[in-house]
């Protein structure tokens, strides 16, 4: 079995950005990241519901990572409530309310005053992947050279889906291409960790996007997803590099069918 080691020295926080509205599977009772999927062993043999971002946090922990943050839109206090201080999954939880709706970004950079110093893994808690050990490889990555972001690689049959990922033998990633129509590029992503560097960055980014809408108040703010932020990080000369973690794509069950397929797979398999 392979052996993994990120820098000791260095706190890893958990960022889970929750604040979408799941208006592609609405309506819902609960909040998507709430969705039960599978189920959890009790210690008397027992099963229980496990919701879809319970996975995320167990595969942060099993990589060490003790403290997590959910970032969440207004109106999803069923995660908090479910979640509580987060002794059923091992983890000291927090949770940051976002007041911007205009994207990933925008949702991240919340937690910039609690994070800033330390490392960050990141995952989407309504999409599921493999392997379990994902944090633990990508940890390695990013502390065993000069990367500032370490990101995960699974193959993507539909490239319009998700942020394709173009990137070298040696795993440096070259470009992220956001939901392309048509794309030869065979791997997106949806897990990533990064060093403090790309904190500020993404920050400095955020504040760049801010001060446009200051001076624009009459047009409607574009939506910019994480990649596209990753991507200008690699055109100021921050580092990227990338991992293939695994031979099958993630499931996003934000989306109807892939909510159907999770729903399907749950029954005979672990995510």
């Amino acid at each position: 079995m392979a052996t993994y080691n990120h820098n000791p020295q260095q706190e890893v926080i958990g960022l889970l950005p929750a604040g979408g509205q799941a208006m592609r599977i609405s309506p819902l009772p609960c909040s998507k990241e709430l969705y039960p999927i599978g189920f959890r062993p009790q210690v008397d043999g027992s099963l229980r519901p496990k919701v879809v971002s319970h996975y995320l946090l167990e595969k942060m922990r099993l990589a060490g990572i003790r403290k997590a943050f959910f970032l969440l839109r207004p109106g999803k206090w069923d995660i908090p409530a479910y979640f509580g201080d987060g002794d059923v999954v091992d983890m000291d939880l927090g949770y940051l309310v976002v007041s911007l709706p205009f994207g990933v970004p925008y949702t991240l950079d919340r937690a910039y005053p609690f994070v800033k110093d330390a490392a960050i893994a990141m995952g989407f808690p309504d999409i599921l992947f493999q392997p379990d050990d994902t944090y633990k490889r990508l940890l390695t990555r990013l502390y065993a050279g000069s990367a500032d972001v370490a990101i995960n690689l699974l193959p993507i049959e539909q490239p319009q889906k998700g942020g394709v990922v173009d990137f070298d033998p040696q795993g440096r990633v070259r470009q992220i291409i956001e939901k392309p129509a048509q794309s030869d590029l065979k791997y997106s992503w949806c897990a990533a960790v990064w060093k403090p560097s790309f904190t500020e960055f993404l920050h400095q980014f955020v504040a760049g996007l801010e001060a446009e809408r200051s001076r624009n108040r009459s047009s409607v703010p574009r939506e910019v997803p994480i990649g596209d932020v990753i991507q200008a990080a690699i055109d100021a000369g921050l580092q990227v590099e990338a991992e293939i973690c695994d031979r099958e794509p993630y499931l996003d069950i934000g989306t109807p069918a892939d909510l159907q397929q999770a729903l399907r797979r749950s029954t005979s398999e672990e995510f």
